[in-house]
């Protein structure tokens, strides 16, 4: 949060990132969080509250699963592995929320819940070195955390439904809260749920693998399992993978995914998915990733004869390309990938992308192409795209054959403004959008509409260069905005200005014929 900024402005800006103008429960909590913020920056912030409703949440869990095996057996109730096969994390007594919420006003709160943390850790192999544990810190404010006890310890109390479910709803609004509170920053972890639900909702996660090469806060995960479980689907049905390079992120994914009950299996290295592919070897079903945009400073010098550039190098200055190709060599035969980029990768010509985007359209692995609106991101203003891509195009099951054709979208008009700087897609834009993509794909009477979508040959493609821009097929009206360069559109206007001013001097000689004609005759 840039310093000066009035704190109910930004408190309102945050409390707007999940859900429009109106307080809700989990928005109401924000702000009552970010009153006791005080002089701390949202970035450290997050991790105090999130460590905080994480601790809730494994202690509410626990101590449910402990109160039903007390009914059953006692013995039982003190078998770590009973908790365990229910995915239910062991809590040691000092690590449980009643005793610190005992303690809350205790000038030892700090250490208390520091070691709560290591309490965890300890006894839950999977959390190693996940947990925050800096609470103890002379820079936090002990009254704070006391307050901040008494708040998390009302989570739940009146709402309907199951208490661990409500935490995670916090938890994950949150996130959303934090990541418009940091702005651009905000970004690195967290992408806006209405775009990771278009994700979702167009690949469809029912069954099999699911990948993230650069998983952030583990967004995509959430939204997949939601999909399943909204859809009939059973959680057991879809396993996760995902890497992240950023061990800060890394710690929010994990405690994210395990506020939401999710098995997961998520790499961290600081080297990166490309430089140390943790998961080199497995293929998967879906991906879908957000990966930071343009990056030069991505290592590909030291990558040039690599496997996974199946389509050509990617240049050392951009990994936009080295992201859709590592993608791509991690799907199955059948997988499918939705992925994020700057709007730059569908018609850029610099260090030989367009040679590379023109071997994945000849190859037929690019399935369906969707610009953006502006304003949907916390960390940039830019309109941005999706790209869908498909290991195997000839249909099958409920899916047609759908090879030599390309699926374009141009949802740039879609969106409503939710604050002054950033925008979210309604249900019904998700509709349109995810709509027009089964229908095509599954052959359910699609058609082409004029401004928003249209499905191209291949050798229209070709006639296009194979510069992917939406606007370039639909026929969008707001020519100004149609992501192509200014020097191209200029030529282009030219040469048609030129074109015209032909057509008028041949008309001019044939109005001039019949007006001597006529002056003859007369």
């Amino acid at each position: 949060m840039a310093k000066g900024r009035p704190k109910k402005e930004a408190s309102e800006k945050a409390s707007k990132a999940n859900g429009g103008a109106s307080l809700g429960f989990e928005a109401q909590m924000f702000l009552a969080a970010d009153k006791l913020r005080k002089n701390l920056e949202p970035s450290d912030y997050k991790h105090v509250v999130l460590g905080l409703i994480f601790l809730k949440f494994v202690s509410t869990a626990f101590e449910a699963k402990h109160a039903e095996l007390l009914k059953e057996d006692k013995a039982a109730a003190e078998d770590q592995d009973e908790y365990l096969a229910d995915r239910v994390f062991w809590v040691p007594k000092v690590a449980r929320w009643s005793h610190l919420q005992a303690s809350a006003r205790q000038p030892t709160i700090g250490k208390l819940i520091d070691d709560a943390m290591n309490a965890i850790e300890k006894s839950n192999d999977s959390l190693k070195g996940v947990l925050p544990k800096n609470y103890n810190s002379p820079s936090l404010d002990k009254v704070m955390l006391g307050e901040l006890i008494d708040l998390i310890s009302g989570i739940g109390m009146g709402e309907k439904g199951d208490a661990r479910d409500v935490l995670g709803r916090v938890y994950e609004y949150f996130l959303g809260g934090f990541a418009g509170s940091e702005g651009k920053r905000g970004g690195e972890f967290y992408t806006p749920r209405s775009v990771v639900r278009v994700l979702v909702e167009m690949l469809e996660p029912y069954k099999g693998r699911v990948y993230d090469p650069c998983c952030g806060s583990g967004g995509m995960f959430v939204q997949s399992e939601k999909f399943v479980e909204t859809h009939g689907g059973r959680i057991g049905d879809i396993a996760i993978y995902g890497q992240e390079s950023n061990n800060t992120t890394w710690r929010l994914c994990k405690m994210n995914l395990a506020v939401r009950g999710i098995d997961a299996d998520i790499r961290w290295n600081n080297e990166g998915s490309f430089h140390k592919d943790e998961l080199k070897d497995l293929r998967f079903d879906y991906a879908l990733a957000n990966p930071p945009f343009n990056i030069s400073d991505w290592g590909g010098e030291r990558l040039r004869q690599d496997a996974r550039w199946t389509y050509g190098e990617p240049p050392v200055g951009n990994a936009n390309y080295a992201w859709l190709q590592h993608i791509l060599w991690h799907l199955s035969p059948n997988g499918t990938a939705g992925v994020v980029l700057a709007n730059g990768s569908m018609s850029s010509a610099q260090s030989g992308e367009d040679v590379i985007r023109k071997a994945m359209v000849e190859a037929d692995v690019v399935d369906c192409m969707i610009a953006l609106p502006g304003q949907l991101f916390y960390s940039t203003q830019i309109p941005v795209c999706l790209w869908f891509l498909a290991r195997n195009k000839k249909g099958g099951g409920k899916l047609r054959d759908r090879r030599g054709e390309v699926l374009f979208i141009d949802a740039r008009k879609l969106g409503t403004l939710v604050d002054r700087t950033r925008k979210e897609f309604s249900d019904d834009d998700i509709g349109k959008i995810t709509g027009a993509y089964h229908a095509w794909r599954e052959g359910k009477a699609h058609e082409d509409v004029p401004g928003f979508c249209k499905a191209a040959k291949l050798e229209e493609i070709r006639g296009h260069n194979f510069v992917l821009t939406p606007g370039r097929y639909v026929g969008a009206q707001d020519v100004e905005d149609d992501d192509v360069s200014f020097t191209e559109r200029f030529a282009g206007l030219r040469a048609k200005l030129e074109q015209q001013f032909a057509e008028a001097e041949k008309l001019a000689a044939i109005i001039r014929i019949k007006l001597a004609g006529v002056t003859t005759s007369g």
